[in-house]
């Protein structure tokens, strides 16, 4: 009697433990589906955080992306963070020379919110495309540079101070000559003329950079970088290469290019 007094005593246990065990994992599955879906589809990947660039010889600039040299890179999609009422596609290509480096946007798009004719306005309050590189991690400096469809450019040095909370701009000085830019921009219509997207191409000369870029990077070289874009057909919509938390100076959510 003894013997099946403890032998029940043991089952008891045991069927305890299973009880136990069962619920703790099924409350370790519960929470895992929770956190899951928590997170936003644009977030829930394993999109790297880095973008490779690769060497060219220096080549026209067209708006459109017609050099052969662009077939060199792929194409890196800019992601929209808000404002669902659109489902655009942004995309971006990248390719340096020993001069500077080369970026290719294009913008789906069927209204071209773009007004300001004129260098350095608030160009971000209309359409746009924007680059931020920063090729100095240690120092809270980085340059931006905004285009509109209209061709329109705003080009800036940042000195970020105050973790992302203050931030300044600075125009270029003695803006001329190999410290230009080269841009061109298109819009594209179909058949029909109904506007489909539009493209944005250019060039920003490491000279422009000065001195946060003394010499040409070298194969390996790392900066951190971020690219966005604004729309504004239902609303702002805001696209991201990598998300930010409230703005785009956010240089701690920067990514990374590599230059190969």
């Amino acid at each position: 009697m003894l013997m099946a007094l403890k032998n029940d005593v043991k089952t008891a246990t045991e069927s305890r433990y299973h009880k136990i065990a069962a619920f703790s994992l099924l409350f370790f599955l519960f929470i895992s589906t929770i956190n899951l879906m928590a997170i936003p589809d644009n977030q829930n990947s394993s999109k790297p955080s880095y973008l490779e660039v690769l060497p060219v010889t220096d080549f026209e600039v067209t708006g459109d992306g017609s050099s052969p040299q662009w077939a060199r890179a792929e194409w890196e999609s800019i992601p929209r963070r808000s404002n669902d009422r659109i489902s655009y596609e942004t995309r971006l290509k990248a390719l340096y020379s020993p001069k500077g480096i080369y970026f290719l946007f294009f913008c789906e798009d069927r209204v071209i919110n773009s007004t300001m004719l004129g260098d350095n306005l608030n160009l971000w309050e209309e359409d746009v495309v924007e680059v931020f590189l920063m090729p100095e991690e240690d120092y809270p400096v980085y340059f931006e540079y905004q285009i509109s469809p209209l061709n329109q450019e705003l080009t800036l040095l940042i000195p970020n101070v105050d973790g992302d909370r203050r931030f300044l701009g600075w125009l270029p000085w003695n803006y001329e000559g190999d410290k230009r830019t080269r841009r061109q921009t298109r819009i594209h219509k179909d058949d029909a003329g109904k506007v489909t997207g539009w493209t944005a191409e250019f060039f920003i000369p490491f000279r422009l950079m000065e001195p946060l870029v003394i010499e040409p990077p070298a194969p390996g070289t790392k900066w951190r970088a971020n690219f966005y874009r604004l729309d504004y057909d239902e609303g702002p919509a805001r696209f991201s290469w990598q998300e930010t938390d409230v703005h785009f100076h956010e240089p701690h959510n920067f990514g990374t290019i590599i230059f190969r």
